[in-house]
């Protein structure tokens, strides 16, 4: 891989990662067609790290409160019990005055989403280790990518127009939590997207588009890390592949998408507050069609190579 090729695969990284329109299937489909191959699993996932790394610097200040108030409530500092532990109020059945939601009544909400990050983190954690080789190989085909973009673009756009937009985040529960994990472990396959899929599962749950999409990027942070530093540790424990990216194009493609990253986080929860996902959606249809033509006429292999 060539200098400039790292350098538009970070930008494409960098571009797609937050927008629901699969961040890795552009990564498969832009590394083929500018000749560098399949770049590979190990690569999209080390270059994630520069992505969520800017998901970090954004949400700094939420994520320190997240951090100290989890921490406190672990620690006994808000009572202890078990439920003071959890960030959770006193009594099953009770209802917090703030939100009127009965069941769970919120007692230290900073403490009890760090809770609902876990929790959430669980499904992709495991379905990624039983379905490695998967992930690695099998799900890397182009055609089950165009399969992805486009069924699942059909799903974003269902979500988007019959959602009620009356949740936000403090109404979060663990039922809430696991199912925005089990939807966002279905971007283990190219073409579904991570935030195309927890903010659609947030939409029937009837969260508020920027709600959704908050929980989203926050979500994303244990599994992206821990995807990308697993990688990065399995790489470096062996000699690269024949045809893999070396380590400077790695990096170089890393950096770009951190800070090509950053300012995509910003325009997009702007994007969000006033406009519905549709415009994404049918581009995913477009980009779905494309590939398509593309993997009919022979230009590009489902497996792996441009002709």
């Amino acid at each position: 891989m060539t200098t400039w090729q790292a350098i538009l695969l970070g930008l494409v990284q960098g571009l797609t990662e937050f927008l629901p329109v699969s961040s890795s299937a552009h990564m498969r489909i832009t590394s083929e067609l500018i000749g560098a191959g399949d770049a590979g699993a190990a690569f999209t996932a080390i270059t994630q790290l520069g992505t969520e790394t800017a998901v970090v610097i954004y949400y700094r200040k939420k994520l320190a409160q997240i951090l100290g108030a989890w921490w406190r409530a672990l620690t006994g500092g808000n009572g202890p019990d078990w439920r003071s532990r959890l960030g959770v109020g006193p009594a099953a059945g009770s209802v917090d005055v703030r939100h009127a939601r009965p069941g769970i009544a919120v007692a230290d909400p900073d403490a009890a989403m760090g809770w609902y990050i876990i929790l959430g983190s669980i499904p992709i954690v495991a379905l990624g280790l039983l379905f490695d080789d998967y992930i690695e190989h099998d799900w890397r085909n182009l055609w089950l990518t165009v399969a992805m973009l486009a069924g699942f673009g059909v799903v974003i756009l269902w979500a988007d127009r019959t959602a009620r937009q009356e949740r936000d985040l403090e109404s979060l529960t663990p039922r809430s939590a696991i199912t925005y994990g089990i939807a966002q472990s279905l971007a283990l396959v190219p073409g579904v997207s991570r935030s195309g899929g927890t903010i659609a599962a947030g939409l029937f749950m009837g969260f508020k588009r920027s709600a959704a999409a908050d929980y989203s990027f926050l979500l994303a942070l244990p599994a992206v890390f821990g995807a990308g530093f697993y990688q990065l540790v399995k790489t470096l424990g062996e000699p690269l592949p024949e045809g893999a990216p070396s380590w400077p194009a790695t990096i170089i493609a890393t950096v770009v998408a951190g800070v090509v990253g950053y300012f995509v986080i910003v325009a997009f929860l702007k994007i969000v507050k006033r406009y519905s996902f549709a415009p994404f959606v049918y581009y995913r249809f477009v980009l779905a069609a494309v590939v398509a033509v593309l993997l009919v006429t022979g230009v590009v292999d489902p497996q792996g190579g441009v002709h």
